[in-house]
């Protein structure tokens, strides 16, 4: 889905917030290239149920990360690309019944690594902000110096047509973690990788086509709900 986003081996553990996740529900991403645990953010609640009720149907199971750019981030939940023939361009699929208000808790919740968040249409066509039923992406990005966060601030001012600036202690994660500063106030984050950073990587690494669609398909076999609410 093009338009959708317009900016989109062992198990490590690597813990990327100061937040208290020992009441989020967790989901198990086992991919061909290794698992990825998630956790959902209780502070984003539609997003968090609608991910959970979806992982329960399936509906992740056999879909193909379908966009991937390296230094940046990965991107799934394209229902149709299941049956995805070689070549074929992918994540041009319509929402399939709905789509979920924004839920951007910025500046508690940002685009830092690891990050998993929604995508969505572009401002044009969507104003508001509403995140995709079911695309989503987890964010690599990379780290950055204040110079290239200042110009991160004036690429989010334009974008949101405000004074935009990073609070220091988010200033210090990007430094630190690294992320995608330039989509804060503009995307939902509703959860983080909590192992599997290392598949994350690895996936991110993986040389695409034209359209960024990895020349060999990587692909979710099965999501599964190890946490529930």
């Amino acid at each position: 889905m093009r338009k959708i986003l317009t900016v989109i081996g062992l198990m490590m553990c690597v813990t990327l917030s100061a937040q208290d996740l020992s009441s989020c529900a967790e989901v198990l991403l086992e991919t061909d290239s290794g698992k990825i645990r998630i956790a959902l953010y209780n502070e984003t609640p539609k997003h968090r149920d609608n991910f959970l009720k979806l992982v329960k149907e399936g509906f992740y199971d056999g879909v193909l990360f379908h966009r991937v750019i390296e230094n940046f981030m990965i991107q799934t939940g394209d229902s149709t690309t299941r049956h995805a023939q070689p070549g074929e361009l992918l994540g041009e699929a319509p929402y399939e019944n709905y789509t979920i208000p924004a839920e951007i808790r910025f500046p508690q919740i940002f685009h830092k690594r690891g990050s998993v968040a929604a995508a969505r249409e572009g401002d044009d066509v969507n104003p508001e902000r509403a995140s995709s039923m079911g695309q989503f992406y987890i964010v690599w990005g990379k780290r950055f110096n204040s110079n290239g966060l200042d110009d991160m601030e004036e690429r989010v001012s334009r974008a949101t047509k405000t004074l935009f600036s990073f609070p220091q202690e988010i200033r210090e994660a990007y430094y630190k973690i690294g992320g995608t500063p330039h989509l804060d106030t503009q995307y939902t984050v509703f959860g983080e990788v909590l192992e599997g950073l290392d598949v994350v990587d690895k996936i991110q690494r993986m040389p695409g086509d034209e359209n960024n669609r990895p020349l060999t398909d990587i692909k979710i076999i099965k999501a599964t709900v190890i946490k529930d609410l």
